[in-house]
Protein backbone atom coordinates (compact mmCIF):
# COMPACT_ATOMS: atom_id res chain seq x y z
CA UNK A 1 0.00 0.00 0.00
CA UNK A 2 1.38 3.51 -1.04
CA UNK A 3 -0.12 6.68 -1.44
CA UNK A 4 1.04 10.12 -3.05
CA UNK A 5 0.36 13.01 -1.04
CA UNK A 6 1.30 17.03 -1.17
CA UNK A 7 3.11 18.44 1.04
CA UNK A 8 4.54 22.50 0.91
CA UNK A 9 3.86 22.29 -2.74
CA UNK A 10 5.89 18.99 -3.42
CA UNK A 11 4.32 15.40 -4.13
CA UNK A 12 6.08 11.98 -2.09
CA UNK A 13 5.32 8.65 -2.67
CA UNK A 14 5.05 7.28 0.74
CA UNK A 15 4.09 3.85 2.28
CA UNK A 16 3.56 2.69 5.98
CA UNK A 17 6.87 2.81 7.66
CA UNK A 18 8.75 5.38 5.51
CA UNK A 19 10.97 8.37 6.11
CA UNK A 20 10.64 11.31 4.48
CA UNK A 21 12.80 14.98 4.64
CA UNK A 22 10.30 17.80 3.86
CA UNK A 23 10.32 21.67 4.66
CA UNK A 24 9.97 22.30 8.30
CA UNK A 25 6.45 21.55 9.84
CA UNK A 26 4.70 22.64 13.04
CA UNK A 27 3.20 20.75 15.66
CA UNK A 28 3.11 20.72 19.68
CA UNK A 29 3.12 17.01 20.44
CA UNK A 30 4.92 15.60 17.16
CA UNK A 31 1.75 14.32 15.45
CA UNK A 32 1.21 15.22 11.99
CA UNK A 33 -2.05 14.29 9.73
CA UNK A 34 -1.80 15.39 5.68
CA UNK A 35 -5.08 15.54 4.39
CA UNK A 36 -4.03 16.08 0.48
CA UNK A 37 -3.69 12.12 -0.45
CA UNK A 38 -3.68 12.89 -4.66
CA UNK A 39 -3.40 8.97 -5.19
CA UNK A 40 -3.91 6.06 -2.77
CA UNK A 41 -2.96 2.19 -4.18
CA UNK A 42 -4.01 -0.84 -2.40
CA UNK A 43 -4.08 -4.40 -2.92
CA UNK A 44 -3.78 -3.78 -7.04
CA UNK A 45 -6.18 -1.14 -6.84
CA UNK A 46 -5.54 2.75 -7.81
CA UNK A 47 -7.78 5.97 -6.45
CA UNK A 48 -6.61 8.80 -8.16
CA UNK A 49 -8.32 11.99 -6.78
CA UNK A 50 -10.03 15.32 -8.26
CA UNK A 51 -7.89 16.79 -7.31
CA UNK A 52 -7.44 14.68 -3.93
CA UNK A 53 -9.18 11.44 -2.72
CA UNK A 54 -11.54 11.98 -0.33
CA UNK A 55 -12.15 10.42 3.27
CA UNK A 56 -8.10 9.66 2.57
CA UNK A 57 -5.58 10.94 5.05
CA UNK A 58 -1.95 10.14 5.88
CA UNK A 59 -0.75 9.98 9.55
CA UNK A 60 2.96 10.25 10.77
CA UNK A 61 5.37 11.86 13.87
CA UNK A 62 7.91 14.26 13.47
CA UNK A 63 11.18 12.48 14.59
CA UNK A 64 13.27 15.74 14.46
CA UNK A 65 13.68 19.61 12.86
CA UNK A 66 17.28 19.91 11.59
CA UNK A 67 19.18 22.21 9.22
CA UNK A 68 19.77 20.66 5.70
CA UNK A 69 22.75 20.80 3.21
CA UNK A 70 24.35 24.32 2.33
CA UNK A 71 22.56 25.83 -0.55
CA UNK A 72 25.09 28.60 -2.35
CA UNK A 73 23.48 31.29 -4.29
CA UNK A 74 25.46 33.55 -5.99
CA UNK A 75 24.30 36.56 -8.21
CA UNK A 76 26.52 37.79 -11.19
CA UNK A 77 26.41 40.74 -13.58
CA UNK A 78 28.94 40.58 -16.78
CA UNK A 79 30.69 43.71 -17.71
CA UNK A 80 30.11 45.41 -14.20
CA UNK A 81 32.75 43.64 -11.88
CA UNK A 82 29.53 42.06 -9.44
CA UNK A 83 29.76 39.26 -8.20
CA UNK A 84 28.05 38.10 -4.66
CA UNK A 85 28.13 34.35 -3.32
CA UNK A 86 25.37 33.89 -0.31
CA UNK A 87 24.85 30.62 1.36
CA UNK A 88 21.78 29.56 3.23
CA UNK A 89 21.07 26.35 5.01
CA UNK A 90 17.30 25.15 4.52
CA UNK A 91 14.63 23.90 7.67
CA UNK A 92 13.89 20.17 7.38
CA UNK A 93 11.40 18.43 9.40
CA UNK A 94 12.60 14.38 9.59
CA UNK A 95 8.81 12.83 9.24
CA UNK A 96 8.26 9.08 9.73
CA UNK A 97 5.20 7.71 7.99
CA UNK A 98 2.86 5.62 10.16
CA UNK A 99 -0.32 4.85 9.10
CA UNK A 100 -2.41 5.38 5.56
CA UNK A 101 -6.29 4.75 5.89
CA UNK A 102 -8.71 5.45 3.08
Amino acid sequence: MYAVIKIGGKQYKVSEGDTIEVQKLNSKDGKIEFGEVLLLASDGKVKIGNPTVSKAKVTGKILENKKGKKVRVAKFKAKSRYRRVMGFRPQISVVQIDKISS
